[in-house]
C-alpha cells in the first residue's frame, strides 16, 4: 500500500528508534493478538468516555426520552429498539439557545462484538439509564458553566455502533437481525429536537465526547444545514480526534479496525473526500473529514490521550513483552525512550492539525494531560482545580471562541510541563 503522509512525520521516527533499540521479537505474536485487542478497543473506550474523576453533588439528573415512532422511520438502535436522548430545557437568555452533545462509547467491527453491544446500553435502550447527570458543560450550574449553563442541553444516546453513521436498509446479517441505522438515528432525533424548539435556535452548538466527538466532525455541517441561516451554529469535538499512526510494532491498528468498521456499516460512499487509492479506514478518521468541514469547529484533544496510548501506539498485542505495562497506566512510570515515543506521538497530532491551526474561525485547546473525555466532568471542565493552558480553564476557552471574544489556539507545551493537568493512573489495562 502507499505510504501514509504521517508515516514520515516525528513520531514515526520515534517508533522506528524504538524498533531497532528493542528488536523486532514478538512481531509474529502481536499480530495474532489482534483479536483481543478489539474487543478492549469497546470496552475501554466506553469506560474512558464517562471516567469520573470526582463526584459532583451540584450536577442535576435528567430523563430519558424515547425517540417516538422509532420503527415507523427505521431509525433503530442494534438490537432494533427505540434510541433516546436526554433534554433539559433552558431559561432566561438561553431559552432559544441549544447544546447538543453526541455521546461516545467505541465501535463494534464484526457481528460478534456488535451483537455484544446488542445486550448493553450501547447497543439497546433496554439497557440505558433512565437517568443521567448533566455535569461539566451540560450543567446548570452558573459557577460550573458560565456560558452555557442556561441553554437547551441534550444528550443523545449511542446505540449504532458508529459513531451515528451506518444506514444499511438490510436487517438481516447472516440471518441474525442487525439493525446499523446511526444515520437514520441522528436525522430523526435532529427532526424531533426541531419540533421541540431547536428550529428557532438564535445559537446552536453540536458536541460529542469520543466516539462522539467523531460524530460530530462527521454530521457538523448537516447539523448547520438544518437551523436559520442568521443563527450562530459552532461544533466541538472533545477527545475525537483519533490518529491513523503506527503502533510500537509498526502495524496500523486503529486503521484495521476502522476498515472493518466501514466495511460492515457500509460507510464509505458515505465519506465524498475519500479517493480509490485510500484504504477504507482512513476515510473514518478525523483528519480526512476535516478537510470538507465549512461549520467552525473547536478541537478540544490532551496531546497524550489515554485512550489512544493504551489502544492506538501502545495496544497490549504490539507489546507482548509487557515492557509498555507501567507506562501504558501511568505516565509518570514511562522510561525516557517510551516518553520519546510519546512526544512523536503529541507530534503527530500537531502534524494532523496542521490545516486546523491555519482556519481563523476555528478554535483549538490541546492541553498536555494524559486523560481521554474532559468536557463532561465538572472538574476538568471549569473549577479551581481545572486544567489550564496559557492560564485559561477549557471552559473559558470554549466560551471566548464560540462568542468571538477572540481566537482561541490554545496549545500547550510538552509534558511534564503543566502542573494543572489531572493525569489518569490505572491499576490495571483494560480488557475485553
Amino acid at each position: 500500500m502507499p505510504p501514509s503522509p504521517a508515516a514520515s512525520a516525528p513520531a514515526s521516527r520515534h517508533l522506528r528508534l524504538w524498533w531497532r533499540r528493542r528488536g523486532r521479537a514478538g512481531a509474529v505474536a502481536a499480530t495474532f493478538a489482534a483479536a483481543l485487542l478489539a474487543a478492549a478497543l469497546l470496552l475501554s473506550l466506553s469506560y474512558f468516555a464517562s471516567l469520573p474523576l470526582a463526584p459532583s453533588s451540584s450536577s442535576a439528573l435528567v430523563g430519558l426520552t424515547l425517540l417516538r415512532r422509532a420503527e415507523e422511520k427505521g431509525a433503530l438502535c442494534l438490537d432494533g429498539s427505540a434510541p433516546g436522548y436526554h433534554l433539559q430545557r433552558g431559561s432566561g437568555s438561553g431559552s432559544q439557545s441549544w447544546l447538543i452533545h453526541l455521546e461516545g462509547g467505541g465501535w463494534c467491527r464484526n457481528l460478534k462484538s456488535c451483537a455484544s453491544r446488542q445486550k448493553s446500553m450501547l447497543g439497546s435502550s433496554h439497557y440505558m439509564e433512565r437517568q443521567v447527570e448533566f455535569a461539566g458543560m451540560l450543567s446548570d450550574d452558573e459557577d460550573q458553566n458560565p456560558d452555557f449553563h442556561n441553554w437547551n442541553k441534550v444528550k443523545i444516546r449511542y446505540c449504532d455502533g458508529a459513531s451515528f453513521s451506518g444506514n444499511v436498509k438490510d436487517e438481516f446479517q447472516n440471518g441474525t437481525k442487525f439493525f446499523f441505522r446511526g444515520q437514520r438515528i441522528w436525522e430523526a432525533v435532529m427532526d424531533e429536537l426541531l419540533l421541540k424548539g431547536l428550529r428557532h435556535a438564535k445559537q446552536a452548538f453540536l458536541t460529542g465526547c469520543s466516539a462522539g466527538g467523531l460524530a460530530t466532525y462527521i454530521h457538523c455541517d448537516g447539523f448547520r444545514a438544518l437551523l436559520p441561516k442568521d443563527s450562530r451554529v459552532k461544533c466541538l469535538a472533545d477527545g475525537g480526534f483519533f490518529l491513523d499512526v503506527e503502533d510500537i510494532s509498526k502495524q496500523r491498528t486503529l486503521r484495521a479496525f476502522y476498515s472493518d468498521i466501514v466495511g460492515l456499516q457500509d460507510l464509505k460512499r458515505k465519506f465524498l473526500h475519500c479517493s480509490s487509492s485510500m484504504e477504507p479506514g482512513q476515510c473514518f478518521f478525523p483528519r480526512e473529514i476535516v478537510k470538507d468541514i465549512r461549520t467552525p469547529v473547536f478541537v478540544l484533544n490532551p496531546a497524550y490521550d489515554a485512550w489512544q496510548v493504551q489502544h492506538v501506539l501502545a495496544p497490549e498485542a504490539s507489546d507482548p513483552q509487557h515492557s509498555w505495562q507501567d507506562c501504558r497506566l501511568d505516565i509518570s512510570k514511562c522510561s525516557p525512550d517510551q516518553l520519546e515515543i510519546l512526544q512523536g506521538f503529541r507530534e503527530e497530532l500537531h502534524d494532523a492539525m496542521r490545516e486546523i491551526k491555519q482556519k481563523k474561525d476555528w478554535g483549538i485547546f490541546i492541553d498536555s494531560c494524559f486523560i481521554h473525555c474532559q468536557t463532561l466532568n465538572s472538574v476538568t471542565w471549569h473549577s479551581p482545580s481545572s486544567p489550564r493552558v496559557n492560564n485559561k480553564t477549557m471552559a473559558e476557552a470554549v466560551g471566548d471562541w464560540f462568542f468571538d471574544r477572540r481566537e482561541v489556539k490554545e496549545l500547550d507545551c510538552e509534558y511534564p510541563c503543566n502542573p494543572t493537568c489531572h493525569n489518569l493512573v490505572f491499576s490495571k489495562p483494560f480488557k475485553g
